[in-house]
């Protein structure tokens, strides 16, 4: 089929900032989508039928996909295709089926006042999504630009901050960008008090951290002190290890089965913004944990199935990888995590117990893999000396699902 939709990137000077392309798209269209907004840059030239997004907006996709065939126009702020409806309707409607054309993002017009190189700068939408996924790029010297979600988003980043020991982080709005009504708001996260910020704005944030200041590296293996838990709990350089051997991938799937405090499936998801995972936990106190350690940590989309596995496990999306840090020896758990795991995933599970570590035994001979012994020593005051206080070793178990 030849494309039949379009999909204009537009900006606050409305259709005159428009190429020739969009326009021409514009005057032979037969239905117009768009925000209020968008349609009302529109004059008495343009003649197609205009149709707001309605609400829920999700719905907004069926009623474009029944109009396939007509010559339809999707007007859509900045470039579609970065946190736009571009990607949104990418996932429904086949690429030869769409004509898209950009226009420069929000993002890079605040890069362009702001004079910072767009390639240096983590960018974040809250715009309907959590305002703790900021929380993950809160190190010093980092500069984020985060699409807000309205008038009240640089207020809320701002006490985030100055709550994390970054008070002093420089912060600026840049409302309406690349229009008539463009303007820009500067001052520090500590002192912040600007009311009435509009609330189509870019945030643009300078990450300054005092003597008291909390961030975490990406690295995996953060301080078992970042974790709100009650000891039942991956220590960190296990963790680390764990962690190596699970070899999170972009846009990979974890379960993380038993999931405790919920460390693991926290530190996978830090290690790419496109990896997921499934925390299973039964114990209904940890699972407040991870709910709360999921936003702390900034990754607030980590999925959370409360039971007992194998039950729990029960029309999940089949993993990438599994991790399982409590369960191993109760019936099906193993057995069920095999089964599920996609060909060529990885299995990795930790045993303390000596009946824990015979059973990996047995399934190392049934899967093959790699059977690992951790040990790990810290230095501790004895008197006025140090000795190496010894924690429990850890068997780990890692196999890699045979692909048929």
């Amino acid at each position: 089929m030849a494309p039949w939709l379009t999909i204009i990137g537009i900006g606050e000077d409305g259709v005159e900032g428009l190429g020739r392309a969009a326009r021409e798209a514009l005057a032979c269209a037969e239905i117009i989508f768009g925000g209020r907004r968008h349609l009302d840059f529109l004059d008495d030239g343009i003649k197609g039928a205009r149709i707001a997004w309605p609400t829920p907006f999700s719905s907004g996709i069926d009623m474009i996909l029944s109009h396939r065939g007509e010559a339809v126009v999707v007007l859509a702020s900045g470039d579609p295709m970065f946190y736009g409806m571009g990607a949104t309707l990418s996932r429904h409607i086949p690429p030869d089926e769409m004509h898209i054309l950009s226009f420069p993002s929000s993002f890079s017009l605040a890069a362009a006042r702001m004079a910072w190189p767009l390639q240096e700068v983590t960018l974040l939408s809250v715009h309907g999504r959590p305002l703790e996924i900021v929380h993950a790029h809160i190190q010093p010297g980092n500069r984020l630009l985060i699409l807000s979600n309205d008038g009240e988003t640089p207020g809320e980043v701002a006490r985030l901050l100055d709550a994390r020991g970054f008070g002093e982080s420089t912060l600026t709005v840049l409302e309406h960008l690349g229009g008539p009504k463009e303007r820009r708001i500067d001052g520090i996260a500590s002192g912040w008090s600007h009311k009435g910020v509009a609330d189509l704005n870019v945030l643009a944030v300078e990450c300054r951290g005092g003597a008291q200041a909390i961030f975490h590296s990406s690295v995996a293996g953060l301080p078992d002190a970042a974790f709100e838990n009650d000891g039942q709990l991956t220590k960190r350089d296990v963790r680390a290890v764990t962690l190596a051997r699970l070899a999170p991938m972009p846009r990979e799937l974890l379960w993380d089965v038993g999931a405790g405090c919920g460390s693991i499936g926290i530190e996978w998801m830090r290690a790419h913004p496109t990896c997921r995972a499934i925390a299973i936990e039964a114990h209904e106190g940890r699972q407040g944990m991870i709910e709360r350690n999921r936003l702390a940590l900034g990754v607030p989309g980590l999925e959370l199935v409360r039971g007992e596995a194998p039950a729990a496990l029960a029309g999940l999306e089949a993993p990438d990888a599994i991790f399982i840090g409590g369960g191993f020896t109760d019936e099906g758990v193993a057995e069920t995590c095999w089964e599920r795991l996609r060909p060529g995933g990885r299995l990795a599970v930790n045993a303390v117990t000596m009946e824990s570590e015979a059973m990996l035994l047995q399934w190392q001979k049934k899967t093959g893999g790699e059977l690992t012994r951790i040990s790990v020593a810290h230095a501790a005051p004895l008197g006025g000396f140090n000795v190496w206080r010894q924690a429990l070793p850890v068997t780990m178990l890692t196999a890699v699902k045979p692909v048929r």
